[in-house]
């Protein structure tokens, strides 16, 4: 069948627009990675993304040196990229699984795909050339791009992501763009040698099993190179829309990670929840409405149900996977004892931040418990800003407590939480406690009006129901020695000057 050179032009625009769709998903998906790997998620996705940039400027600028056979290049180059696509998030995993140098594999990954790209496109202006004059060549080339990098990123935010997940998601688009490239073969295949041309449909011969067994063997790939990672086994994993969740089972026990940081143990969860839990509730007159922002998992919330005065708790959680995680999964069921399901309780899934921004009601008592804030993304969750407006939202006998990392391996990230409260206008009560999983951990206790020691070691917990609090622990709980680290020169941390995330990933972590 002969092709005309508005059908071998629009072919071409095809092949470009799918390369603009994985190009840019093969962005976010190693970014992705990068942050899951590695950690700060707007650091991986500035590096990934400028590098990919570079490494395309890299590739255009190579282009020049392929002087003949140009078609057969650039098919040759959507087979590579198709491939490299497809295996991105395989192979990541993998050698995350085997090594510590992760970033380093994700990194060439980046590279080399920016390297293609950067082929492709001054490729496809000098074969676009013979169909097209050049006002309409460039442009077209170029705009089909562009298109299809939006199309792929909204793919990857709405669709990859949340349902595919990054097993899947990749090898979805290499099919794609190697389904393209071969369809852009068939149209200009009269411009291509025979000898090329069988060697060619053997190459995508050979390329569609490859892909296809990568595809049949990467659940168990992926499952592999998580748990290697992990000392336990994994029992659940879930790559949501906001983070990566993983469930592990030892003995008897489960721990709950997020994005590979442990957030609980079913061991001694207990030794966390119970002093941030019950030591507010005792500092309040009142417990007719309480707010939860975090705590998904539901044994913040089980340990709140245990006063018969409360009328009603709202608890608001970015992820649903979390929600549901905590109200339908038997393992959090049991842990939390179905209190994710009792009638008192009126879950939200949103950002705490805009949350509290919406919300007409105020609160008796107000728990943030929330990942560490070891990004910029949630350190938004840990400034003067977020504080003032749940100091606006707590009742004038309330109290406001956050989890607020290790006051030995993070000291400075603990004390700028302590300082940044104490800046929004709260008078605040640092707490910690020895929990056997966690290392030493601590919370940041505040109200409006100042609250004595005294008053805290009154506090009298022994008609509740509980597995390890009682009277005699409670003024270890606000019993502090000398900070580890100078603490002095320790900023405020607020929206535009964020430095608590900077605080916690120059913490003493290898020590734990």
């Amino acid at each position: 069948m002969a092709y005309t050179k508005k059908q071998k032009s629009l072919a071409l625009k095809i092949a470009l627009f799918a390369t603009g769709i994985s190009g840019i998903v093969a962005e976010y998906i190693l970014s992705t990675l990068a942050s899951y790997f590695i950690g700060n998620a707007i650091l991986q996705f500035t590096l990934i993304v400028s590098i990919m940039l570079f490494a395309m400027g890299l590739g255009s600028r190579f282009s020049k040196f392929f002087t003949k056979q140009v078609i057969v290049y650039f098919i040759l180059t959507e087979l590579i990229l198709s491939i490299l696509v497809s295996f991105s998030a395989l192979v990541s995993y993998v050698v995350y699984g085997v090594t510590d140098v992760s970033w380093l594999v994700i990194y060439f990954l980046s590279i080399l795909i920016g390297l293609l790209i950067g082929l492709e496109i001054p490729f496809a202006t000098r074969i676009n050339d013979e169909f097209e004059e050049l006002r309409l060549n460039i442009s077209n080339i170029l705009e089909k791009d562009y298109f299809g990098s939006l199309i792929g990123g909204l793919f990857f935010a709405f669709v990859g992501l949340p349902y595919l997940g990054l097993t899947y998601t990749p090898f979805l688009l290499g099919f794609l763009n190697l389904g393209v490239s071969y369809y852009l073969f068939r149209v200009l295949k009269e411009h291509v040698s025979l000898k090329a041309r069988k060697r060619l449909e053997i190459t995508y011969v050979l390329v569609t099993i490859l892909i296809l067994l990568g595809l049949y063997f990467s659940k168990p790939i992926v499952q592999y190179g998580e748990q290697v990672k992990y000392k336990d086994k994994i029992v659940y994993s879930k790559q949501t829309k906001y983070q990566k969740i993983v469930v592990t089972k030892w003995k008897n026990w489960y721990s709950l990670y997020i994005n590979g940081n442990q957030q609980l143990s079913s061991f001694d969860e207990f030794m966390y929840h119970e002093p941030m839990v019950h030591l507010p509730m005792n500092l309040t007159k009142s417990h007719a409405n309480i707010l939860v922002l975090g705590g998904g998992d539901g044994c913040l919330v089980r340990e709140v149900f245990k006063y018969e005065d409360v009328q009603k708790v709202t608890l608001v959680d970015l992820d649903p996977n979390m929600v549901d995680l905590g109200k339908n999964y038997s393992v959090f069921k049991t842990l939390n004892d179905n209190s994710m399901n009792d009638p008192r309780l009126e879950t939200i899934t949103q950002d705490a931040f805009n949350f509290l921004e919406e919300t007409k009601e105020k609160y008796d008592v107000i728990y943030v418990d929330l990942p560490d804030p070891n990004n910029v993304d949630l350190n938004k969750l840990y400034t003067k800003e977020f504080y003032k407006l749940c100091k606006l939202k707590l009742k004038k006998d309330g109290v406001f407590i956050t989890q607020a990392g290790s006051p030995y391996y993070a000291t400075k990230a603990f004390y700028c939480i302590d300082k940044t409260l104490r800046a929004a206008g709260l008078k605040t009560i640092p707490m910690h406690n020895q929990i056997l999983t966690l290392g030493e951990w601590g919370w940041v206790m505040a109200k409006h009006n100042s609250v004595s020691k005294k008053e805290i070691i009154e506090v009298n917990v022994s008609e509740l129901n509980l597995k390890w609090l009682n009277n005699n622990v409670i003024p270890q709980l606000i019993a502090f020695g000398k900070p580890l680290t100078d603490t002095t020169g320790i900023k405020v941390n607020t929206i535009f000057s964020p430095k608590l995330y900077t605080y916690y990933r120059e913490g003493n972590w290898d020590l734990y």
